[in-house]
C-alpha cells in the first residue's frame, strides 16, 4: 500500500497518524505552523502551569486509556482531585453549587420552587417531530422551562462551546438530548435506561467521566505522539493544493517559499472547516467549498491569573464556575485550575483560567490585554472574593476557536459527505463535523485511520482482482 498524507496537527490528526503507524501504513502529516497541538498549549513559568486551551480530557471510552497506554504516559496522567467535586453557577452575583442529589436539588437556591416543579412535569412532555430541528434554547424550554435554559443550560453551552443556545441545534451540538427524547420520549427515562446501554458498552457518560490531564499539562499527550512520530511530521508545510492525479493524490506544499510535492493514496483533511474551503482540490467535481466559510468561529480568549491564596475569599472546591448570560458579566467562566491538578500553582498560591467572548460577546475576545485583565479581574473579585493583584498573568486568544453547530449545520455535514463521494479517497474528519471535545477528536482520528484502511484495502482487492483476470484473459 502507498502511503496516507494527512492535513492537519491537531489532537485528530495525529490520532489519525498513530492508529496508521500502529497497522504499519506510511503516512505524512503536514502541519502549517510550527508545531503540532493546535489549541493544546501548555506554557509552564515557574511554578505556575497555564492552559491556553482545553484543561482536562474526559475518559469516556476505554480507547483513549488505551492511547495513554501505548504511549508510556500512565506515570504522568494525573487525575482531578475528588475534594474538588463541586460545580458552580453564578446566579445573584454569587457562585452557588449545582445540585449532585435529589435532596440538593430540593434545596438549591440555583433555581426557583416553580422550576423545580416545572421539572416533573418533564417526563409528559410529548416528543419533538423528529425531522424538526430545535435550537437548544427552544428544545430546553420546551422540555425544561426558561429557568433550566438561563441558569443550567445557558451557562453550560457557555463552558463548552462558548455559544449561544439560541442558535446552536440541539440535534447536532448536542445529539444525545436529541436521541434521548426520541428513543425514550423524555430526558429523565432515558438518563435511567442510557446508564444502562453505557454500561453494557463499556462508554461512560461525559457528565461522570473521570477528568484528566498529566503533570505538565495537555500538551504531554501531542508531544509524545509528535515524537512518537516525528520522521513522519512535516511541520511549516502550508498546503497549496491536493491534485487527484490517477488512483491517487497529489499534495503540494509551500516552505519557506518553496513548492514541493508528494504522492499519496489516499488523503485525510483533519483541519477547520475554514481551512476546508481555502484548499484548492483540483482534478474532482465537487460542490462548491466556500460555503464551508460559514460555519462560525467565535474568537475565545483565555485568561490565566496566579493569586496568593489569602488574596482569594473562596474555597476554590470544585472545578469552577459557570457563568449564565443573564448576570451580564464578561467572563464565560473560570476552572479553579490548582484545585482540579498539582503543580498548576506555588505553595500557598492558586491558578484561576477564566474564559471571554465566545457567540456571547465575541468583541470581548478582541480587546486589549489590558481590557482582558481588567474585565477579568472585575468579574473575579465579585464571584471569588479575589484581591489583591495577580502574582502571575497569562493571556491567548484563539481568534476562531470552536465550531458552533448552529440550527442548519447538517447542511455544512452534507457538503463534507458530498466531498468525500465526489473525491474517492478523500477523508475528513475532527472538530468541524464529529464533535468539539478532545475526546471527541480523539475518537474521530480513530475513525478516519479505520476508514482509510478499509478504503486502501479495498483498493488493493480490486487491483489483485484485476491483475488475475488480466492474467487469464
Amino acid at each position: 500500500m502507498n502511503s496516507v498524507g494527512i492535513i492537519g496537527g491537531g489532537i485528530t490528526g495525529l490520532t489519525a497518524a498513530f492508529e496508521l503507524q500502529k497497522a504499519g501504513i506510511p503516512f505524512t502529516l503536514y502541519e502549517g505552523s510550527e508545531r503540532v497541538g493546535g489549541p493544546i498549549r501548555s506554557v509552564r513559568e515557574g511554578m505556575y502551569l497555564a492552559e491556553c486551551g482545553p484543561n482536562t480530557i474526559l475518559e469516556t471510552s476505554p480507547a483513549i486509556s488505551e492511547m495513554i497506554r501505548e504511549l508510556r504516559l500512565e506515570t504522568r496522567r494525573i487525575y482531578s482531585d475528588p475534594a474538588a467535586h463541586h460545580r458552580y453557577v453564578a446566579r445573584g452575583g454569587r457562585p452557588v453549587a449545582l445540585p449532585t442529589s435529589g435532596l440538593s436539588f430540593i434545596r438549591t437556591p440555583l433555581f426557583s420552587t416553580k422550576a423545580k416543579l416545572r421539572l416533573a412535569r418533564e417526563p409528559f412532555v410529548r416528543r419533538s417531530d423528529p425531522a424538526a430541528e430545535e435550537s437548544v434554547a427552544e428544545f430546553v424550554v420546551r422540555r425544561l422551562g426558561a429557568e433550566f435554559l438561563d441558569y443550567a443550560i445557558n451557562p453550560m453551552v457557555g463552558g463548552v462551546y462558548a455559544g449561544d443556545p439560541a442558535q446552536l441545534s440541539v440535534k447536532h451540538a448536542f445529539p444525545k438530548l436529541h436521541v434521548l427524547e426520541q428513543r425514550y420520549g423524555s430526558l429523565i427515562r432515558g438518563q435511567i435506561f442510557g446508564a444502562r446501554e453505557r454500561r453494557r458498552s463499556g462508554s461512560v457518560s461525559k457528565q461522570n467521566a473521570p477528568k484528566f490531564s498529566f503533570d505538565e499539562g495537555l500538551e504531554v499527550l501531542t508531544i509524545a505522539l509528535y515524537r512518537r512520530m516525528q520522521d513522519s511530521i512535516c511541520l511549516c508545510h502550508k498546503i497549496s493544493s491536493v491534485r487527484r492525479t490517477g488512483p491517487g493524490w497529489t499534495v503540494r506544499a509551500n516552505v519557506n517559499g518553496k513548492e514541493v510535492s508528494d504522492q499519496h493514496s489516499a488523503i485525510v483533511l483533519a483541519v477547520a472547516a475554514h481551512d476546508i474551503a481555502r484548499l484548492n482540490i483540483e482534478g474532482v467535481n465537487l460542490p462548491n467549498l466556500d460555503s464551508l466559510n460559514d460555519v462560525y468561529y467565535p474568537p475565545v480568549a483565555s485568561v490565566v491569573l496566579g493569586f496568593r491564596r489569602e488574596d482569594v475569599a473562596h474555597p476554590l472546591d470544585g472545578f469552577g464556575v459557570l457563568v449564565p448570560e443573564a448576570e451580564q458579566m464578561s467572563i464565560l467562566g473560570t476552572i479553579f485550575s490548582s484545585s482540579l491538578f498539582a503543580g498548576r500553582a506555588p505553595e500557598g498560591h492558586v491558578t484561576l483560567t477564566s474564559y471571554l467572548g465566545g457567540a456571547r460577546a465575541p468583541e470581548l475576545a478582541d480587546c486589549s490585554e489590558a481590557a482582558l485583565l481588567d474585565n477579568t479581574l472585575r468579574d473575579l473579585k465579585l464571584l471569588l472574593g479575589v484581591s489583591g493583584e495577580p502574582t502571575f498573568r497569562h493571556t491567548f486568544v484563539f481568534k476562531k476557536a470552536i465550531p458552533q453547530y448552529n440550527v442548519g449545520f447538517g447542511w455544512f455535514k452534507d457538503v463534507m459527505a458530498r466531498i468525500e463521494t465526489a473525491a474517492l479517497g478523500l477523508l475528513i474528519g475532527g472538530h468541524c463535523r464529529n464533535g468539539i471535545s478532545l475526546g471527541d477528536s480523539i475518537s474521530a482520528g480513530r475513525e478516519l485511520a479505520v476508514r482509510v484502511l478499509e478504503q486502501l484495502r479495498g483498493a488493493e482487492t480490486l487491483s489483485n482482482q484485476m491483475n488475475e483476470y488480466a492474467a487469464t484473459a
